[in-house]
């Protein structure tokens, strides 16, 4: 690591070395375009790793008393307690062995393995000669993975079942024999024909290895995961949320927000649904838009909706609300892969811009559309949300750090953004009735989200007034029974969301803990604003705050109020 002065460049410095550890860094961040390696996810990669961040915080620490009694800037000192935090908190999830036991639906070492081709530039031979020389070194990721996991068996750190039957079911998709090809072939297959044969033969080494990893979960890893419990416990569930959050929470305060959240959005939805079908609940009111509701037909036709409700955003945001810089201006909408979790997500652009920020709308097969449920959850993926979020960090990089606008983000201030974006939209008259029936089902899968979770990890009881279960204690079956009751998604969806918040403690949380943040940080700069006698400008607090850069949500509401 090159001498740093201060804690930003500090902070660049790491990321280049870590993208020498990590090739799925340097592809995600665009640092390495034709870097062909495979990530390593082994013990021994891990503990490189974990060397890395110590030598970063030993380093932190000597800039920092280098500082002396004036201490470092505003802008250095951001980036110093971000630093801290994120690779402090990384270093104990890797002491608690969380890696080993990284097995879930969504965000596990399998699927960021395939995901790396979606982030591979494809435009030139060159570039698909990479894909071929990466593709064919597939099996190093994992193995790597298998011996994580292996190290995990010894040391009886295991997922619970049902994580591993699912990843089974979907690594299934990924080389389903009986569609006649399987995802890497139907990959490579828009590659040069001159390097068909090379395409070909690295896409039968990765499904190979999907196959043997697929085979090596069902018929040891399962088996000797038996019996494992789906709740995490409270200290394992307090660690995730300061992993994913960038905070330490009160499980108990924040139990009864999210139950306030549920009653507050209840109340508004059922006020809706007796407006759009008098008489209806707010579920049999979602019903009947899946039914006679605006759609639209088709794959194709439904990813290029997306496309133009995206730009049209742009276009109408851009100079009344936001500064939108030029490069922000180009997003994409795509489709997601087979064997994808069922949530839409996001990706962000290449720190060059080479690469756009891209929206991703997962079909699970369907090809009808109902509008009312996807308007603002492009809000939320795309603009004014992750996209104008992250991309704009990427247009603000020179100013702070590569790690500041990167790969130092947490989800509380992301999801949190995201939310807020749609809430925004909202504000603005956006949505008509039928698109604010789509907005509340999602506020509402969020404050469920607030509940269950919580629920479900630590062993807590349903309150005896809720509608569902009163004084039982939350399991994963009646967490989908209450889902089922007050959600518009279809219950495929549903189910994939329990599985990812069993798999994926304390992030399901951030979403709505985000959003208060943001909320709050808002009202306590416009209340200063006002104090002083001085004109609240949101488009100015807008663009302020989307130019701060990563911070946990410990931070983030102080830092929003003082702009």
């Amino acid at each position: 690591m090159p001498h740093a002065s201060t804690p930003r460049q500090l902070a660049d410095a790491y990321v280049h070395d870590l993208a020498d550890l990590d090739p799925g860094i340097a592809t995600a961040l665009g640092l390495r375009p034709h870097d062909d390696r495979m990530p390593d996810n082994s013990p021994v990669a891990q503990q490189a790793h974990d060397d890395l961040a110590r030598r970063v915080l030993t380093d932190l620490d000597g800039l920092e008393a280098a500082a002396g009694p004036q201490g470092l800037d505003e802008t250095e000192r951001r980036c110093a307690a971000l630093l801290r935090d994120r690779l402090g908190i990384e270093l104990e999830a890797s002491a608690a062995g969380e890696h080993l036991r990284a097995v879930r639906n969504i965000g596990s070492p399998a699927h960021g393995a395939r995901s790396l081709f979606l982030l591979m530039p494809t435009s030139t031979h060159d570039d698909w000669a990479c894909i071929a020389r990466r593709m064919a070194r597939f099996p190093d990721a994992y193995t790597s993975y298998v011996d994580s996991l292996e190290e995990g068996r010894r040391r009886s750190l295991f997922a619970a079942p049902r994580q591993v039957e699912t990843l089974v079911d979907q690594l299934d998709e990924w080389v389903d024999a009986g569609a006649g090809s399987t995802w890497f072939h139907d990959f490579v297959s828009a590659g040069p024909e001159d390097l068909r044969a090379e395409l070909t033969d690295a896409a039968d080494t990765a499904a190979s290895a999907v196959a043997d990893l697929r085979e090596y979960l069902r018929a040891t890893y399962l088996p000797a995961a038996e019996g494992t419990p789906e709740a995490v416990g409270a200290d394992r569930y307090l660690l995730n949320a300061r992993r994913w959050m960038g905070a330490s929470i009160d499980p108990e305060e924040i139990y009864a927000w999210g139950w306030a959240e549920y009653r507050r959005i209840d109340a508004e939805m059922r006020g809706l649904a007796e407006q759009l079908l008098p008489g209806a609940t707010p579920v049999e009111a979602m019903r009947h838009l899946d039914e006679s509701g605006r759609r639209v037909e088709g794959v194709d036709e439904v990813r290029a909706w997306l496309q133009d409700m995206m730009d049209r955003a742009i276009g109408e945001l851009d100079g009344t609300h936001f500064d939108i810089a030029e490069p922000i201006k180009t997003v994409e909408a795509m489709i997601a892969p087979p064997g994808s979790a069922a949530a839409p997500y996001y990706t962000r652009p290449s720190i060059d811009f080479a690469r756009p920020g891209r929206t991703w709308l997962p079909t699970l097969g369907r090809t009808t559309f109902p509008v009312y449920d996807l308007v603002s959850t492009w809000y939320h993926e795309g603009v004014p949300g992750h996209h104008l979020q992250l991309a704009q960090w990427v247009h603000v990089a020179p100013q702070l750090s590569i790690y500041q606008t990167t790969i130092g983000s947490s989800a509380g201030a992301t999801e949190g953004w995201a939310l807020y974006a749609e809430r925004f939209m909202d504000e603005l008259g956006y949505l008509d009735a039928e698109e604010r029936m789509g907005y509340l089902d999602g506020q509402m899968m969020r404050a469920v989200r607030v509940v269950i979770d919580l629920g479900m990890h630590l062993g807590l009881s349903v309150p005896d007034d809720s509608p569902l279960a009163p004084g039982q204690t939350w399991t994963p079956e009646l967490a989908l029974e209450f889902f089922r009751a007050h959600s518009g998604r279809p219950r495929d969806f549903l189910e994939s969301e329990i599985v990812r918040y069993l798999g994926w403690p304390g992030q399901a949380i951030s979403y709505k803990l985000g959003e208060r943040a943001w909320l709050a940080g808002r009202a306590a700069a416009r209340a200063a604003h006002e104090e002083r006698g001085e004109p609240f400008d949101l488009k100015t607090w807008h663009m302020a705050a989307l130019s701060l850069g990563a911070l946990g949500l410990d931070d983030l509401e102080t830092e929003l109020s003082r702009l």
